[in-house]
């Protein structure tokens, strides 16, 4: 029987809606609560029932006189409207995991007698952060620039070992930071820097929810990160944020679009002053694979050419950004080959992609599990079932230690491609693996 005092759900399409999401980002209660009457049918009386306030400053909210800030108010919204924590950047709330699933640890009675005696220990709320830093306000150097960019790199380095889902809170909370700093009148060469990070860590941001197939998120975060980029009009980087953005593309099945984006960076990094093959041979494979999802081989091919040619003409002392340095040999090759499987060409990329595995670092654990993927692929797509569940296995090792959506996507998807061998002993093997390795979701590993 349904339980009468739970708060309604908000109807998913609300949740996932871009305008919702990037409403709940910034906080702006007013578009939420409109948005909340015109697409869910809650008015201002039970929005304000809901969430323990009065219907005037409901009201006020709405037609934007008032704002709402205190931290325990924004709980109250986020547990009364049942908005996700994550959405309005809070921890995950109580009620986001179902009773059932809740897990306490026993205790024994003297230990549970302890505990009822001690006082809980609690962290200052964000609120109190934000006054404490008002006081002691410090002023940046370029030292302070890069500690921030130091940190950026260690979660890029953590991302490929563990996954972004873990990570994400901390990024977040640094861009909030970040942006809050650029509210203070610095130096140019301070407050262009302070741009410059805030837009990595946004486009982190989004690569941590695109890796975990959130596409509106994601592309929320990509196009902050867009928008802070232009601040300081540094092109390489808009090319590097809309190339991210073409990739993405290519997921939702829009081809179209993708490569319509990485047209776009391609030209922002041309009119960038300095740009360094590096970052035009890493645009150029993401040309080849917009081309080959739209299955276009002249193109496809043309494209992975001119990656080559610009990877050629890398010199030792080129002033790479940090952001490319991950696009060495390796990767080119690995996407050489990716690029020539979207385009069925198997027996071409099944040996580039196996070549550059054997390169891989090996603390990449989710570069190799997707690559792995790809060449597991390749070989079933040439009929060598026996190697492909094989390769397929050892992909399944490295996704389990990584928390990765889209890695874990794609190898139900080559559990789905086995379907006319699944009583073959090899496809029987891996869908075990599978499911001891990555416990099925709703919807994925029919029987």
């Amino acid at each position: 029987m349904p339980d009468a005092d739970r708060p309604q759900e908000l109807p998913a399409r609300l949740l996932t809606d871009p305008e919702m999401i990037n409403a709940c980002r910034v906080r702006d209660f007013a578009r939420v609560f409109r948005l909340v009457k015109i697409k869910a049918g809650i008015y201002p009386s039970m929005i304000a029932r809901r969430c323990n306030l009065t219907p005037s400053r409901v009201g006020e909210v709405i037609a934007g006189r008032r704002q709402l800030q205190h931290i325990d108010v924004i709980e109250r919204i986020a547990d009364g409207l049942r908005i996700p924590g994550q959405m309005l950047g809070l921890a995950r709330r109580p009620w986001e995991t179902p009773q059932a699933l809740v897990v306490t640890e026993r205790q024994a009675p003297e230990e549970q007698a302890e505990a009822e005696n001690q006082t809980p220990a609690s962290l200052p709320g964000p609120d109190v952060d934000g006054i404490l830093a008002l006081a002691t306000r410090t002023n940046l150097s370029a030292a302070t620039l890069e500690a921030f960019r130091a940190s950026i790199e260690d979660y890029w380095r953590r991302d490929d070992q563990h996954g972004g889902e873990a990570l994400r809170p901390a990024i977040v909370g640094q861009l909030r930071h970040v942006v809050g700093l650029l509210k203070e009148s610095r130096p140019p060469s301070i407050q262009n820097g302070l741009y410059g990070i805030a837009a990595e860590l946004a486009r982190l941001t989004g690569w941590t929810y695109f890796d975990a197939r959130q596409y509106n998120q994601a592309r929320a975060y990509f196009t902050e990160a867009l928008q802070l980029a232009k601040e300081i009009d540094d092109r390489e980087f808009m090319a590097n944020v809309l190339a991210c953005m073409s990739l993405q593309a290519t997921y939702q099945d829009k081809p179209a679009d993708s490569l319509a984006l990485v047209t776009a960076a391609q030209d922002q990094a041309r009119s960038a002053l300095g740009t360094t093959p590096r970052v035009l041979s890493m645009l150029s494979m993401r040309e080849a694979f917009a081309h080959a999802t739209l299955g276009d081989e002249t193109s496809t091919h043309r494209s992975i050419g001119e990656a080559h040619r610009h990877f050629e003409r890398i010199q030792p002392t080129d002033p790479d950004p940090a952001w490319v340095s991950y696009f060495d040999e390796p990767k080119l090759i690995v996407d050489t080959g990716i690029a020539h499987g979207r385009l069925g060409e198997a027996a071409k990329a099944e040996p580039l992609i196996a070549d550059a595995l054997r390169q891989e670092d090996s603390t990449n654990q989710r570069g190799r599990a997707f690559h792995a993927f790809w060449l597991a692929r390749t070989q079933l797509d040439q009929g060598k079932l026996d190697q492909a569940c094989h390769t397929a296995t050892q992909a399944l090792r490295a996704a389990s230690v990584v928390s990765s959506e889209r890695v874990s996507g794609h190898l139900r998807e080559f559990y789905d491609q086995l379907a006319p061998h699944r009583q073959e002993p090899v496809a029987l093997v891996f869908e075990a693996r599978l499911r001891e390795l990555l416990p099925p979701v709703s919807g994925s590993l029919r029987p």
